[in-house]
């Protein structure tokens, strides 16, 4: 980022612990990726490719080429995964992702009928060759919202207790499953629970692929919340977000800076 007198909120740089943002990769051109991501690779901090797209993406090495060069880890849809636990080819799965270097991994069951224990035991199985990324809540709307807050906790914390690096929680790529509901609404009242639930807050990524989740995250949780499924061309336009430099948290972000005490405030020099 440039050099500025303006105070913002402080950002890590990469490796981050906090404040990622997942890119989320639907089949772009590999011109098209390369562009996207080498402009905005110092924000990013993972690229999935979505679903089943890897196997389909006939310039899948270049792209994990650009990736490598550019330092950004990248993991495969836990839909992927789900494909080959109904086929009974886990193994074959693990062995994919690692012919393809991922240091990533997803595990969800978030289309196919796999009760958590049996996917937070995937988990367990994962996480000496994997930085796991555990995924709760349904693909389809009607189901994720019969999943009651308190369920999404319970299964949050079981992700976490068998070794889940980070734990995912569903929107889908258009915003309208999981914690939304099916017109695009938040379930704020499921957030809320989620966030007082003493959970860490570093190991939660909540996918927000549009301005209004987005915005709503930085508000209620702060600039280094983790967000998920971030469109390439959108990476730019988040971390502004994050830095109250569009007006949707301007004021929110100079309110959380506190009162003006020159460059070193807010942690510390020029952000």
């Amino acid at each position: 980022m440039r050099e500025t007198a303006l105070r913002l909120p402080n950002r890590q740089v990469r490796p981050r612990a906090r404040g990622l943002t997942m890119v989320i990769d639907n089949g772009l051109p590999t011109g098209h990726f390369q562009d996207a991501i080498s402009s905005a690779a110092e924000f990013i901090d993972l690229v999935k490719f979505g679903w089943g797209t890897a196997l389909v993406t006939s310039g899948l090495d270049r792209k994990i080429d650009v990736l490598r060069s550019l330092g950004i880890d990248y993991f495969f849809g836990g839909t992927l995964f789900e494909k080959h636990v109904l086929q009974d080819r886990f193994d074959d799965y693990r062995v994919f992702c690692k012919a393809h270097g991922c240091s990533h991994i997803e595990v969800s069951n978030g289309t196919i009928e796999l009760p958590n224990h049996e996917k937070d035991a995937y988990i367990e199985k994962l996480t000496d060759d994997f930085v796991v990324l555990s995924e709760v809540g349904f693909k389809d709307g009607e189901r994720s919202e019969r999943l009651s807050p308190s369920r999404w906790v319970e299964f949050i914390r079981a992700d976490l207790d068998a070794g889940a690096d980070l734990v995912i929680t569903e929107a889908r790529e258009s915003g309208r499953s999981g914690i939304c509901r099916p017109d695009g609404r938040l379930r704020f009242g499921l957030i809320e629970d989620i966030l007082d639930a003493g959970l860490p807050a570093d190991q939660l990524l909540f996918e927000a692929p549009t301005k209004e989740l987005q915005t709503y995250f930085v508000r209620r949780v702060g600039t280094n919340v983790n967000l998920g499924n971030i469109a390439p061309a959108e990476v730019l336009a988040l971390e502004t977000l994050r830095l109250g430099l569009r007006s949707d948290t301007l004021l929110d972000v100079e309110t959380d800076l506190g009162p003006r005490a020159g460059r070193a405030a807010a942690g510390g020099g020029y952000a």
